[in-house]
């Protein structure tokens, strides 16, 4: 027994200096950086400056990976299910908490579940914002909301799937507001966004960023948005609370996971390199640009923010229910 113990004890000191050596040369290969949305939703729009800042903090390729599906519960699971050595992230949005509990309630398995992520940084938390094209007949949110009243489920507008952060928001309004709109889920911000501009919806609530371009064309017109205050690039657009509509109030925010098991000196790494990533004047200025300054947040500020905000959004998704 003694000489099995000593072989055992040798072995793992041969070891942890390889551990070591490992964790020393984070990251030795390329880091992939999963989206699970299709390209130009705001998940992919903050997640291309932070890979950028990142590859050149690390000297190490950071692509950027879109997994659409389902409503961003395909590139979710993939990451939850990934090797947890620190090569594969996942730039989430907050729909993150609310799709298991939509698997839940439709009486499926969920795909993933929250606590097999490990929240490292939150990036951005922005106010949707509630556009239309320029050229529809509403110049305000009530003649939005009195045209609804008048034809029940004739306007339409797009999400990027349900249970999205972009369906929950509408819901909330509409539910707010008394009135029946359209749902037309699409697989993600990018295909919900081209819809309204080509005009197979009539509305949509958007992240800022994909938004704010559209906007300053003059293809868009922002009726409303839901945050306390008004966002940067959208001082002239009042927020559903102003408007009287005081439990309408939701965030798109953007945050980093990796593997639950991911080991902490590796998470650390991480963080401190999305840290630096921060002062990066190209990513400020692109995430500026995009109508998404920074709120960066980490470690437990960033856990008891994803908890706070998780169950809201769970209680939001179990009032909308069972989709048939």
């Amino acid at each position: 027994m003694r000489r099995r113990d000593m072989l055992a004890a040798g072995a793992g000191l041969a070891l942890a200096p390889r551990l070591a050596s490992a964790q020393g040369e984070y990251p030795s290969r390329p880091v992939q950086m999963v989206v699970a949305f299709p390209p130009g939703g705001q998940a992919d729009i903050v997640a291309r400056p932070v890979a950028a800042a990142l590859e050149r903090i690390w000297r190490q390729p950071v692509p950027v990976v879109n997994r659409g599906g389902a409503g961003g519960a395909i590139g979710n699971a993939s990451v939850a299910r990934a090797q947890p050595d620190g090569h594969t992230l996942l730039m989430a949005l907050s729909s993150l908490a609310m799709l298991p509990e939509a698997d839940r309630i439709a009486g499926r398995t969920p795909s993933y579940t929250v606590d097999q992520l490990a929240p490292i940084a939150l990036i951005t938390a922005d106010p949707t914002v509630l556009v239309v094209r320029a050229d529809a007949p509403w110049r305000t949110l009530e003649d939005l909301v009195e045209d609804a009243k008048r034809r029940p489920g004739a306007i339409a507008y797009s999400s990027a799937g349900n249970y999205s952060t972009l369906h929950v928001a509408m819901a909330m309004f509409a539910g707010a507001a008394g009135i029946d709109m359209l749902h037309v889920p699409f697989q993600g911000g990018g295909p919900a966004m081209t819809a309204l501009l080509s005009g197979t919806v009539q509305a949509l609530s958007s992240g800022p960023g994909p938004a704010l371009a559209q906007v300053r064309e003059g293809k868009l017109r922002a009726l409303a948005q839901w945050g306390a205050r008004r966002a940067p690039g959208f001082e002239e657009v009042p927020t559903f609370i102003e408007k009287g509509y005081r439990d309408v109030e939701f965030y798109i925010w953007a945050g980093v996971f990796a593997p639950a098991a991911t080991p902490a000196p590796i998470q650390e790494r991480i963080r401190a390199a999305l840290r630096q990533a921060m002062q990066d004047e190209a990513l400020r200025q692109a995430l500026a640009a995009a109508g998404s300054p920074i709120d960066f947040r980490e470690g437990e500020d960033f856990v008891r923010f994803f908890r706070e905000d998780s169950a809201r959004l769970v209680r939001a998704v179990q009032r909308i229910g069972k989709i048939d």
